[in-house]
């Protein structure tokens, strides 16, 4: 397998402890998160982690790699979880390059330990894969020296049971939305912010997902990340580290599938043969392993390039395919290892082949649409070309 080309010979150890932790940590808990909607399961589980110090070399300037097979390897056991650590590192990275010290000091270690819970919220009613519609609006009071928040955020990952959320708003309304939109960290209870529901999603079962509701939200002026203004460029920059843990968590979910697919053929019997003599389920095999190969490889070509310093408009492409592979590779496996199972593939009773279909089908939407990670890989190769979305 091509594991062994991308990784260093400490990497695969590392590799190796980590399913081993997860093994041992998370499998005992999969089925309560899965089953009982198990929040409280994945909440002793980051902590877990986060002492184990799984969380914090993604904020390493060359650790992208090892946090991409943390969470690969996360996602293979429990997607729903995986998600929950992805966000809250996605919260931990701006914060991180960005924040002010006072805050840096507040916040980050209990989040890269796994103390804390990290949201971040961008998505609205209207604004989707599309910031430039953004009608949250943040206030400035140089004065008082306060920032106040008034907006809705809706679709927000870990909404109501996060210790603080970056808010992403416009601050200037008299330029584009790309050069007058900011990024402030609002901490949990904050006056005026509030949870007005949460969703109950068709996978990702113990996750929390939801709306935040912004209504004269008034935080320090110190709370701002980096100058005001340069909120899109943060928020560019947290999404290429997202979007590569995404091809990790697409891998995870891929290869399980696939192993489930692997042990149900050479175990069913069909017309006297085992089902995976089968001509056809051997061209089905064939396009899973192939597929996961290659999603492997653009994944940590990207996580690698990011550790060598690559970022920005740079790494974009690379991410977005990054993205859009894995992701996309872990619905097609997923689909096809329900088929192959047949009925048993549709039941939660023989096994979790319907929980990885159910669970793969949001990665291709979450953290900016495949259609739009499309249109990113196009874009690097056509950049005077505007295309008409």
């Amino acid at each position: 397998m091509s594991t062994d080309f991308l990784l260093t010979e400490e990497e695969q150890i590392f590799k190796k402890d980590i399913q081993a932790f997860f093994v041992e940590n998370l499998e005992p808990l999969a089925a309560k998160i899965e089953n009982e909607q198990g929040w409280n399961a994945i909440k002793a589980c980051v902590g877990l982690v986060g002492k184990k110090g799984y969380l914090q070399d993604g904020l390493k300037p060359d650790g992208l790699v090892r946090q991409t097979l943390v969470h690969e390897c996360a996602s293979y056991t429990n997607y729903a979880f995986e998600s929950t650590i992805a966000t809250s590192l996605s919260c931990a990275l701006p914060l991180d390059r960005h924040g002010m010290d006072t805050v840096k000091d507040t916040y980050l270690d209990k989040l890269i330990n796994g103390q804390a819970i990290g949201a971040i919220a961008i998505t609205e009613p209207n604004v989707g894969s599309d910031a430039s519609g953004m009608e949250t609006r943040i206030t400035i009071d140089e004065k008082a020296g306060t920032c106040t928040i008034n907006g809705f955020k809706r679709y927000i990952s870990n909404a109501g049971v996060a210790d603080l959320y970056i808010i992403y708003g416009i601050t200037d309304n008299n330029v584009e939305p790309q050069k007058g939109m900011s990024a402030v960290i609002v901490p949990a209870n904050t006056g005026g912010m509030s949870i007005p529901r949460t969703y109950n999603f068709m996978g990702r079962h113990g996750s929390v997902v939801g709306e935040v509701m912004l209504d004269n939200v008034t935080v320090p002026l110190e709370n701002m990340l980096g100058a005001v203004n340069e909120g899109f460029r943060i928020m560019l920059g947290m999404f290429n580290f997202e979007r590569i843990l995404l091809g990790g968590s697409g891998l995870g979910v891929a290869r399980r599938a696939l192993e489930i697919a692997l042990d149900h053929v050479q175990k069913r019997e069909s017309f006297n043969q085992k089902l995976g003599s089968k001509q056809l389920i051997w061209d089905k095999i064939a396009q899973m392993r192939t597929r996961i190969d290659a999603a492997e490889l653009i994944t940590y070509r990207a996580a690698r390039r990011y550790d060598q310093g690559v970022s920005g408009k740079h790494l974009m492409q690379d991410a977005a395919m990054a993205k859009m592979m894995a992701t996309e590779t872990a619905v097609f496996c997923a689909n096809q290892t329900v088929q192959i199972l047949g009925g048993d593939g549709l039941t939660r009773e023989y096994g979790m082949a319907e929980q990885l279909y159910r669970d793969a089908r949001a990665m291709p939407i979450v953290g900016g649409t495949n259609e739009m990670m499309a249109y990113l890989i196009a874009k690097s190769d056509l950049p005077e070309i505007e295309l008409n979305l």
